[in-house]
């Protein structure tokens, strides 16, 4: 089976588009899904991975010898594991982001306007 790992076509990848290339992934080239509490635990590898990174690039820390700078990579493998949770819990990722900036935008209508630790 061919497996995906580059949008080719001239529409833009949809979140819906991306968990099923997930799960099409996960199903031929990993065989199977880790179960939820594995995918949980790489989550939080990866967030930490992410913020190493920031720590190294916009923090104190430097960069230890061969350790890489890619922060897009460390992202794009961020997405993945929150898309192979969503897909193996059942939740539209799509539908779930949209409810989220719904709340948000109704939550925070006027909250980080009326802050003053943001006013300039």
């Amino acid at each position: 089976m061919e497996t995906e790992t580059k949008n080719t076509s001239t529409q833009p990848l949809t979140i819906a588009d991306a968990q099923t290339i997930v799960d099409r992934w996960i199903k031929s080239v990993g065989v199977r899904y880790f179960s939820p509490l594995t995918n949980t635990a790489i989550l939080a590898e990866e967030t930490g991975e992410v913020a190493r990174l920031m720590a190294r690039r916009y923090g104190d820390q430097s960069f230890k010898p061969g350790e890489k700078d890619n922060l897009a990579d460390e992202l794009a493998d961020l997405l993945w594991i929150t898309m192979a949770i969503a897909n193996q819990c059942g939740v539209d990722l799509t539908d779930a982001f949209a409810a989220n900036l719904q709340k948000k935008t109704i939550r925070d209508a006027d909250r980080h306007k009326a802050n003053p630790k943001l006013k300039q």
